[in-house]
């Protein structure tokens, strides 16, 4: 209790100080005794700057860890949006290194006749290894049909085998049940291409007796006979010979021919659509 009270006569003396500081002179009796008290109650100020300074060190240490989190945060989320740019800018240059690739196809000799092209992107991949078929964003009102050949910049990609007013599906060389009437460009050989071991292809129907090299390009064959018309223009690069092999019980040889388009990591194609009438 007396100890109570004594800090209530101290409390009451410092704010009578702090009364008489502001109205008393710079000098005299009144400044003196102001002088005085300030002295005794020293030590009690210094013990109280020691007490809060704790507190103090703490909310300093919260208000800074927040201030750093909530820019982290922000950090966070403009890396965020400046990654989602980069990656959107990556995309579309690619995209726009593959039109101009596809540009300079159809401006080139090999382009087939009484086509012309409809550019479009790849919307859709194959869904598992038994699914070999991709999506495209074009359809029945870009003059797309079932059938219609579809190529890339660097090769023939497949056939339209689904469509509709703005979509289509493509079956790929690399599906089981495709097949592509071909040749070899420097031999003449014919043969068909089907599906082989992995990403590759096979040129099959090929007779012992007939010569195939290594390196070969092979391409589509096209129509020979009108009474028996081709899915495919004459042409069109499918692939390079990568090995010619032969067994005695097998009744043609074995070849293998490496795509040319990258069957699996397409961006944008182009359906060839013939400009004959039906």
């Amino acid at each position: 209790m007396l100890r109570r009270l004594i800090l209530a006569v101290l409390v009451l003396g410092a704010l009578a100080l702090l009364t008489i500081s502001f109205r008393s002179p710079t000098s005299g009796f009144l400044h003196d005794v102001q002088g005085t008290g300030a002295s005794a109650l020293r030590p009690f100020q210094v013990a109280a700057g020691r007490v809060a300074r704790p507190f103090r060190d703490a909310y300093n240490w919260f208000d800074g860890l927040t201030k750093a989190k909530a820019e982290n945060a922000k950090l966070r989320r403009e890396l965020r949006d400046w990654r989602a740019q980069a990656n959107a800018n990556l995309a579309g240059a690619q995209r726009a290194t593959e039109l101009e690739r596809l540009l300079a196809y159809e401006q080139g000799p090999t382009y087939p006749k009484d086509y012309r092209p409809v550019n479009t992107s790849v919307i859709s991949f194959p869904s598992g290894p038994f699914v070999q078929q991709i999506g495209i964003a074009a359809g029945t009102s870009s003059g797309i049909t079932i059938n219609t050949p579809v190529v890339s910049a660097d090769g023939l990609v497949g056939r339209v085998t689904n469509v509709s007013p703005s979509t289509s599906v493509v079956t790929l060389l690399t599906d089981p049940d495709s097949a592509v009437a071909a040749r070899d460009l420097t031999t003449g050989v014919s043969g068909l291409i089907r599906h082989g071991q992995g990403s590759t292809l096979i040129l099959d129907q090929v007779s012992k007796e007939q010569k195939i090299n290594t390196g070969d390009v092979i391409v589509t064959q096209g129509t020979r006979d009108r009474r028996y018309p081709d899915l495919y223009p004459y042409g069109i690069p499918i692939g390079r010979v990568i090995n010619v092999g032969t067994t005695d019980i097998a009744s043609y040889l074995t070849v293998q021919v490496e795509p040319f388009a990258s069957l699996g990591s397409l961006d944008s194609v182009a359906a060839l659509v013939s400009t004959k009438r039906p």
